[in-house]
């Protein structure tokens, strides 16, 4: 049984279609001294789904509670610490659920992030204040005078200082982060006029001066804090995919010692050493098969549904999962030397290369923030100087110019047009993780896909199976029934919407990479491949003794909205590329029928990797979807990346952005939002451009008030927020 077998049929679980979404429960109560397992569910649905996962595993004796999240596709397990995590995973197995076992300490390390409550905090903060302050600001400029307007002024300096030496927090440290090395951010130029805007009305009120800043300068805070917010609400909270990758592996194993095998951690195994594992089971290391034959899912490697035989002196790959009999493996590579290491090791160095793409609002920071400073000394030096030297004055007129020119519409500009866009992307069933997914999306100029379980379904359907002699379906469904083989389960499904006649079969015995046989009325029947059921031809036959044989003919149904995404795709001038794992026939048919002449065929992760890096160094921009583990590296290296929701865990948190509709045609509604967010983008760019065009002169001349600089301020970072409303 394989993960894309199930989670990306149609209905895969009887509950499927007509249970409400649920998204955790739990059941049973935890004990002390429990044990705690935590298990990837990459099959389940819906609450149909949870309802028979928690029943499977509460019925191993042993197993105090499950709590299952089906948002995550995960279930942790309370158990007591004799139950073996290897029972756990077959009872799912026998329920028709992959179970692969999760490694928590690794999942949860570095897993939290407060950012956006912490921003979300300030911001409500400096709001506040701002309020208030405004509110005492209105009777100044009334006219309040003398000891009135001072005492208007202590007040706004008791609300405004320490809600800003706090709302302005992460303005002023990564400043910091950037003068230590040297270097110029948005972020210095922001810092340094909240704070001489803050320390020069200090001083004013000292003085009994007529104007202060402070609310100018808790504007500036709010206004600034709700882009950050905007930024990090576009974004969703997710674990590095190198970690997710490296919560797969295995953490024991069953170490043959004397033929009786022993649960050890992985970590404790020498290359040479002699491994149980048995069906069900995921391979803990790399090896070579010394006893048993089998048939294995190696969909992490190809990324293809159908299992491939195993038998002695074959080698298998940590990750691989053990489907019909059990295997005895000597041990070559461990841990770190693993292939799934290696690439879990290829993801991250991908991830960190990804995340040196300098957005649009960090190239403008590199421009605007020294020239800001510049500005603002010049204004200084310039009115010290036409003022015979009075320090007061000049100082007023450089912090009025710091403030009114202050990047808040630049800050607003890049957020307030993602926010919007990505609401847009949400309603068209896309989520946009990564904060300069948009900006890189609407950069692309290639598409790559991967093709079963991206572009297909990922599970086999039988052919014509309504033209299958009733007789001939039933003996197959008999035998099928008794196997995990994913073309098994396609001829049951098939057969369960057919009425057919009650056979008998007995003495069913299913031999690992060949088939599965009976007796029926004294004959033999048996299922599998051509050769071994002794029948002409190839694929999948049943063959009745004095009957004679039968053929099954299988296909991966196309998802819906593939052939309106191809057709989007080339009206918007970008080249389509397959790159797949499965067979090159397989593969050339499948293109063919899509008219696509671009493709791949038997490509493993390392080669996607080195494909996307060839086209990443001829100068192409590539749009990367894929839903496999052998897809993550690609993923990861692609210029933007999109995962289906069906994904695995690890594709899902490698991929920019997540496609949870159905339709894969929303992946061409994306790169149109995103060019039209680029666009909205650039014109803030431009607002702002005008603004300050308009504003600096302004400022630089003396003209500039406390109240004319906060107006002038909030009014371009309300244009601005006005603009990205038209991404919509």
């Amino acid at each position: 049984m394989t993960a894309t077998d199930f989670h990306n049929g149609p209905s895969a679980c009887p509950g499927c279609d007509a249970t409400a979404m649920a998204t955790s429960r739990a059941a049973g109560t935890a004990q002390d001294g429990d044990r705690t397992t935590t298990l990837s569910l990459p099959s389940i649905h819906c609450a149909a789904c949870i309802s028979t996962v928690e029943r499977g595993l509460l019925a191993v004796p042993g197993v105090s509670s499950v709590r299952v999240n089906l948002t995550r596709k995960r279930a942790v397990v309370h158990a007591a610490p004799t139950v073996a995590e290897d029972a756990l995973t077959s009872a799912l197995a026998a329920l028709g659920y992959d179970a692969q076992l999760l490694d928590e300490a690794t999942l949860t390390a570095g897993q939290s992030d407060t950012a956006a409550r912490d921003l979300l905090m300030r911001l409500g903060v400096a709001g506040f204040a701002m309020m208030n302050v405004m509110l005492l600001s209105v009777a100044v400029w009334s006219g309040a005078s003398d000891a009135t307007r001072d005492l208007f002024h202590w007040v706004s300096a008791a609300i405004a200082l320490p809600t800003i030496l706090f709302s302005s927090k992460p303005f002023y440290v990564n400043a910091w982060r950037a003068l230590r090395v040297a270097r110029l951010n948005m972020d210095v130029p922001i810092t340094l006029a909240i704070f001489l805007a803050a320390g020069m009305s200090l001083f004013e009120v000292a003085h009994s001066g007529d104007h202060a800043y402070f609310d100018a300068a808790l504007s500036l805070t709010f206004f600034l804090l709700a882009g950050r917010y905007l930024d990090q609400r576009t974004r969703t909270v997710a674990r590095s995919a190198a970690t997710e990758l490296a919560a797969l592996e295995a953490p024991t194993a069953l170490l043959l010692d004397d033929d009786t095998p022993k649960t050890v951690p992985v970590d404790e195994l020498s290359v040479g050493d002699l491994v149980l594992v048995r069906p069900g089971a995921r391979m803990p290391v790399d090896g070579e098969i010394v006893s048993g034959a089998s048939e294995l899912d190696r969909a992490f490697l190809t990324g293809e549904s159908d299992p491939v035989s195993a038998a002695v002196g074959d080698p298998v790959r940590a990750g691989e999962v053990n489907l019909t009999g059990p295997l005895h493996v000597r041990v070559s590579a461990v841990g770190a030397d693993t292939m799934l290491h290696a690439l879990a090791d290829l993801v991250a160095v991908a991830e960190e290369a990804k995340s040196r793409y300098n957005s649009l609002a960090d190239r403008a920071a590199g421009i605007y923030a020294p020239a800001v400073h510049l500005l603002a000394f010049a204004a200084f030096v310039m009115w010290l100087y036409l003022t015979g030297g009075d320090i007061r004055y000049a100082l007023n007129i450089a912090v009025a110019t710091l403030i009114i020119t202050c990047p808040c519409a630049l800050g607003l500009a890049v957020p307030a047009v993602s926010t919007v866009a990505s609401g847009a992307l949400f309603r068209h069933g896309m989520l946009v993780k990564h904060a300069t997914a948009l900006e890189r999306l609407a950069e692309v100029d290639a598409v790559v896909f991967d093709k079963t379980g991206t572009l297909t379904l990922g599970a086999p359907e039988l052919l014509h199976g309504d033209t299958i002699p009733d007789l001939d379906m039933a003996l197959a469904a008999k035998l099928a029934l008794a196997s995990e083989h994913p073309r098994s389960r396609a001829i049951a499904q098939a057969a369960a919407r057919r009425t057919l006649p009650e056979v008998e079969v007995t003495e069913i015995r299913e031999t690992p990479g060949f088939g599965i046989s009976g007796q029926w009325q004294g004959q033999r029947v048996a299922l599998g491949r051509a050769d071994w059921v002794g029948a002409e031809g190839s694929g999948t036959m049943l063959n009745v003794e004095g009957r004679g044989s039968v053929a099954f003919d299988f296909e991966d149904a196309l998802r819906p909205g593939v052939e309106p995404l191809l057709q989007t795709l080339e009206k918007q001038g970008l080249p389509v590329t397959i790159l797949s794992g499965d067979t090159e026939a397989h593969v050339k048919r499948f293109a063919g029928a899509l008219g696509l002449s671009n493709w791949h065929a038997g490509v493993l992760p390392e080669q996607k990797a080195d494909i996307l890096t060839e086209m990443a160094q001829s100068g192409r921009k590539v749009l990367m979807v894929g839903d496999g583990l052998n897809d993550t590296a690609a993923l990861a290296l692609a210029h933007v990346s999109i995962a289906p929701a069906s994904a695995l865990d690890a594709a899902r948190v490698a991929a920019d952005m997540v496609l949870v509709a159905p339709d894969v045609s929303r992946i061409g509604d994306a790169v149109r939002i995103a060019r039209s967010a680029r666009r909205r983008i650039l014109e803030n760019f431009g607002v702002a451009a005008c603004y300050n065009a308009v504003a600096i002169p302004f400022a630089f001349l003396g003209f500039a008030t406390p109240l004319t600089a906060a107006i002038a301020m909030s009014t371009s970072s309300i244009i601005v927020s006005l603009n990205a409303l038209r991404t919509r």
